[in-house]
């Protein structure tokens, strides 16, 4: 059973995730968290069905402003932010103490929140997380923009860092 779940934020808005029932036989639910410019149900569908963990209950959370996750005006969308949002997700979704798994992005996220809230998390799983502020590249530079700084100058500098001269 796969189920559209949600939680709301505190200054709007909701979080959501696919929550992913499983047979309620095996140990911590695993929850995913993507990367920047992507969403959980799209990036790790596969992986949370395949055949060796179908059983198991999975939560794909989608970060807020990504995927199904709303994209409120007054949310802050720093590190800390996000992985309190997750926070509010697990807790609705009463996980209790899960294995987190992010990638890039969603592995900063998975670090933060393991740190701000360690009764949450089982096991953490890091693939390609972005560590500092100095380190991943193109997905850094842009984390770091708000939204409308990146959509007025912050694209064409990085199309520009990118190109050949």
């Amino acid at each position: 059973m796969c189920a559209l779940r949600s939680a709301a934020l505190p200054g709007g808005g909701r979080i959501r995730w696919l929550d992913l029932a499983g047979d309620g036989t095996s140990r911590a639910p695993a929850v995913y968290v993507h990367g920047l410019g992507a969403a959980s149900g799209t990036h790790f569908a596969e992986i949370a069905t395949a055949a060796t963990l179908v059983r198991r209950r999975s939560l794909l959370v989608d970060l807020v402003g990504f995927g199904c996750s709303d994209r409120p005006v007054a949310f802050g969308y720093a590190l800390d932010d996000h992985a309190h949002a997750v926070a509010l997700a697990l807790d609705a979704a009463a996980a209790g103490r899960v294995d987190l798994v992010g990638h890039s992005l969603g592995g900063t996220v998975a670090i933060a929140l393991a740190s701000a809230r360690p009764d949450l998390v089982e096991r953490l799983v890091v693939i390609e997380p972005n560590l500092d502020p100095w380190d991943g590249g193109a997905s850094v530079t842009i984390a770091r923009q708000r939204e409308d700084e990146f959509v007025r100058s912050g694209f064409d500098a990085l199309v520009h860092e990118a190109s050949p001269e």
